[in-house]
């Protein structure tokens, strides 16, 4: 007769394993899983620690903006003087030069801060990589604000001088005259605008993080990007001339361009990453 079998004792069970799931392995780690509602948070929380970084940036603008107005004024004063015309910028309400300040110390502000800015969206789209992708903080933080600076000295230095004695040369019987206020409001805005189109190539490594963009899409739909580009270039270029277009458009192409070898370089990365957690299952 065989030996009854003694029942079981649960506190020597095995625990149950966990199903592995294809793409789950110790090099793909995901960052923590987050609601919707813990996003809006995590961004909410992101926007006031900008928003806080930009006004303390603001405070360092003001304390300079006034040693920056003739810096500023340089390509204005340049263009005047190639038309032989009075290269003095006046103001034409009390308060001009003061609002001119203001102004100028906000934007210099956002660019201060903008090491820190690009920190926070880093940390925002940071739970949503895998553990090896997050470490690439410096680097991400590194090139955007180093493309946001190019944009700034691309306008200062080559587009804005183009524009502005393209657009002083149309005198007639005229004498130009210069408000201080509209030249700065231009000013600013093509310099801050082309620091943010700069960015392109960071936009484009996001979304093939996400998902949603591929290098092969990019290149198939090229045409259309420059489409694009070719609009908001006639949009954004202060001067109708076609010379001064190309030379907005070009490094917009340009940037599409290094767009797709980075989207590249994301996919290949994912891709090898798949590769290897599929051979340690």
């Amino acid at each position: 007769m065989a030996p009854a079998t003694p029942p079981e004792n649960p506190l020597m069970a095995t625990p149950p394993q966990p199903e592995s799931r294809p793409g789950a392995g110790p090099k793909e780690e995901a960052g923590g899983r987050m609601s919707f509602f813990d996003h809006l948070s995590e961004l909410r929380k992101r926007l006031v620690y900008s928003l806080i970084a930009i006004g303390v940036g603001a405070m360092l603008g003001f304390s300079v903006a006034e040693k920056m107005l003739g810096w500023i004024s340089l390509p204005m004063i340049h263009a005047l003087q190639a038309v032989h015309a009075t290269d003095k910028l006046i103001y034409t309400s009390p308060t001009g030069v003061i609002a001119l300040i203001i102004h100028l110390g906000f934007y210099l502000g956002l660019v201060i801060a903008s090491p820190f800015v690009f920190y926070q969206v880093w940390l925002f789209v940071a739970p949503g990589l895998y553990k090896h992708e997050r470490r690439a903080v410096v680097t991400f933080v590194a090139s955007s604000v180093g493309l946001f600076l190019s944009g700034i000295a691309f306008g200062y230095f080559i587009l804005l001088p183009m524009v502005l004695r393209f657009l002083v040369s149309f005198q007639g019987p005229f004498r130009p005259l210069i408000s201080i206020n509209e030249y700065f409001d231009l000013t600013l805005l093509v310099l801050i605008g082309l620091g943010l189109i700069f960015e392109l190539p960071v936009l484009i490594f996001f979304l093939s993080v996400i998902g949603v963009v591929t290098p092969k899409f990019l290149w198939k739909n090229m045409r259309y990007a420059i489409l694009v580009i070719t609009i908001v270039a006639a949009v954004v270029t202060p001067s109708p001339d076609a010379t001064t277009m190309l030379i907005f458009m070009a490094p917009m192409i340009l940037l599409y361009l290094a767009g797709i070898g980075v989207s590249y370089l994301v996919v290949r990365r994912k891709r090898h990453a798949a590769m290897a957690s599929t051979e340690v299952h």
